[in-house]
C-alpha cells in the first residue's frame, strides 16, 4: 500500500460519516431568497418553518426543514386570492407564532380601502392555520388596527404577565422630520426633506383582534449629528442614496430581566442596511440604543462580500443554540435577498452579539 492508498481513506472519513452518510455543513446564504425571514421552531413536528417576503406574488410561501441545512419549499401558504382578504399587493414580513395548536400569521400588505388613493397605503393583518404550512386565512377581512398613517414589519412579544405587544414600524411615507441630517443634507443641495420611519409598541388583545390603548414611539433616528448613532443610521441619506431614514424590523425579546429590542436602519434595498439594538425594563420603553451599534453591518469595506445585512429575527433552536436570522446579499447573489443564519450571544456585560456576517461553515 502506498501513500495514495492511505491520502484517499483519510479523505473518505473527512468526507463520511461512519455510517456512510456524507457529513452535510451549514453554509451562507442559505439556498432561500427571502427578505425579512422568520423562522418557527414548531416542537410537536420537531421540525423548522421558514416564512419570508418573496417567492410568490401577492401572498406567502414556507420553507421547512429538519436540521436548518437543507430546506424544502411548501408551495404557498397565504394567498390574496381567498374570500377575507383585505390586501391587494406588496405581501411583506410575515411572523408565524403558534397559540394553544393553532398557527397566527401576523404580516403587512397594501389596503385596499384607500379614497386618497396613497402610495403607501400599508397595514398590518392576521391569519390563522391549523397548520404551520397554511392555509392561512384573514381572521377578520380587515387590518388589525388603523393608525392613521402606513405601518409594516409586526413582531409580537409574549408577556410574562400574560399580555401580548405588538411592535411596528411607522412608514417614511409622508413623515417628514426636521434634524441635524435634514439640514445637511439640504445645504449639500441633496434633499429638501428627509422622511424618515419609527418604531412603535402597543398591547395587543389575547385573542389578535384589537389593540389595547394608544401606541407608543419607542425608537426614531437621531436629531443630533452628535449623536453615536447618527453616523451609522443616515447613511442611505449621508451616501446620496435616498432622502430617508428608517427604523423598522424591530424585534423584541427578554434577557436577564432586560427588554432588548433589535432594529434594523437605513434602506433595505441597498448596502448600508444595517442592524442594531436598544434594551429597556419595560416593553413599552423607555429604550436607550447601545454604543457597540451596529452589531451587524456589511463586510464589503473589509474585503468580504455581504452586504445589505438586515430585518432580523432570532431563533433558539431545539438544542438551545441562539440564531440571528437575517437577510442580506453577496456578490454572487447580487440584488437577491438571501437567508442568512449567524450565531448570537449576550456577553456577561449584557452586550448583545452577532458573529457574522458570515460565508462560511457553521
Amino acid at each position: 500500500m502506498n501513500r495514495w492508498f492511505f491520502l484517499v481513506i483519510w479523505l473518505g472519513f473527512s468526507l463520511f460519516g461512519c455510517s456512510g452518510e456524507r457529513a452535510e455543513l451549514s453554509h451562507n446564504p442559505l439556498d432561500v431568497a427571502f427578505g425579512d425571514p422568520f423562522i418557527l421552531y414548531d416542537e410537536d413536528t420537531d421540525r423548522y418553518y421558514m416564512y419570508g417576503t418573496g417567492g410568490i406574488e401577492n401572498g406567502f410561501m414556507a420553507y421547512v426543514s429538519d436540521d436548518l441545512r437543507k430546506w424544502e419549499p411548501q408551495g404557498t401558504v397565504y394567498t390574496s386570492k381567498q374570500e377575507k382578504a383585505w390586501g391587494t399587493k406588496d405581501f411583506w414580513a410575515p411572523e408565524v407564532y403558534k397559540r394553544e395548536g393553532k398557527y397566527y400569521m401576523f404580516y403587512s400588505a397594501h389596503w385596499k380601502e384607500n379614497p386618497n388613493n396613497e402610495l403607501e397605503n400599508y397595514r398590518i393583518g392576521v391569519a390563522v392555520s391549523d397548520s404551520p404550512t397554511g392555509p392561512f386565512i384573514d381572521m377578520t377581512g380587515t387590518p388589525l388596527f388603523d393608525p392613521g398613517y402606513p405601518i409594516i414589519d409586526a413582531n409580537v412579544y409574549f408577556g410574562e404577565d400574560d399580555k401580548l405587544y405588538l411592535y411596528y414600524s411607522r412608514c417614511c411615507y409622508k413623515n417628514p422630520v426636521e434634524s441635524e441630517i435634514a439640514d445637511w443634507a439640504r445645504k449639500k443641495g441633496l434633499y429638501d426633506e428627509i422622511e424618515e420611519s419609527w418604531v412603535y409598541g402597543v398591547e395587543l388583545a389575547s385573542d389578535f383582534s384589537s389593540v389595547i390603548g394608544e401606541p407608543q414611539l419607542l425608537l426614531r433616528p437621531p436629531l443630533s449629528m452628535d449623536d453615536k448613532q447618527a453616523e451609522w443610521e443616515s447613511r442611505s441619506v449621508t451616501s446620496g442614496e435616498v432622502n430617508r431614514r428608517w427604523t423598522e424590523g424591530s424585534y423584541l425579546f427578554k434577557h436577564d430581566g432586560l427588554y432588548y429590542m433589535m432594529y434594523s436602519a437605513n434602506h433595505f434595498a441597498g448596502e448600508n442596511y444595517a442592524v442594531g439594538y436598544a434594551t429597556s425594563s419595560d416593553p413599552l420603553g423607555p429604550f436607550e440604543k447601545s454604543v457597540a451599534n451596529p452589531v451587524l453591518q456589511k463586510n464589503k469595506h473589509e474585503g468580504g462580500v455581504v452586504s445589505g445585512t438586515g430585518h432580523n429575527s432570532i431563533l433558539k433552536d431545539r438544542d438551545g443554540k441562539v440564531w440571528c436570522v437575517y437577510h442580506a446579499r453577496t456578490d454572487r447573489t447580487g440584488n437577491e435577498r438571501m437567508v442568512f443564519l449567524d450565531k448570537m450571544e449576550i456577553l456577561p456585560n449584557g452586550q448583545l452579539v452577532i458573529h457574522g456576517p458570515t460565508v462560511k461553515p457553521q
